[in-house]
């Protein structure tokens, strides 16, 4: 039974690397319209945005606009980045501003 769970995860792994490998190999052989190659560059793009968007408008499952804190850090942080493009200083403000809005409450209910 063991071997036979090993095999299949062995044949998972070469069948993944198989596939990924491929289109690097293809890659370099075929010659792609430039609308195709404009579409493959804003792949990353739009991955990040998948991954980033539903963190910050439903961190909890159901979308929030109204007390959100990931969301206003977020935005502060697309003001940084479009106006500095600068990665650093765009996670130090986005960072800063979260934490700062989560402080908030007890800052105020200290003074």
């Amino acid at each position: 039974m063991a071997v036979t769970a090993w095999l299949a995860i062995v044949a998972v792994g070469v069948g993944t690397f198989c596939l990924r490998a491929s289109f690097l190999y293809l890659y370099e052989r075929i010659d792609l319209s430039p609308r195709a190659e404009r579409a493959l560059e804003l792949v990353p793009a739009a991955v990040l945005a998948a991954l980033v968007a539903p963190a910050l408008l439903a961190p909890d499952g159901t979308v929030a606009v109204v007390g959100n804190d990931r969301l206003l850090a977020g935005a502060a942080a697309v003001v940084v980045a479009w106006r500095t493009e600068d990665v650093l200083a765009t996670i130090v403000v986005g960072m800063a501003v979260l934490l700062g809005l989560r402080w908030l409450p007890t800052l105020v209910g200290l003074v």
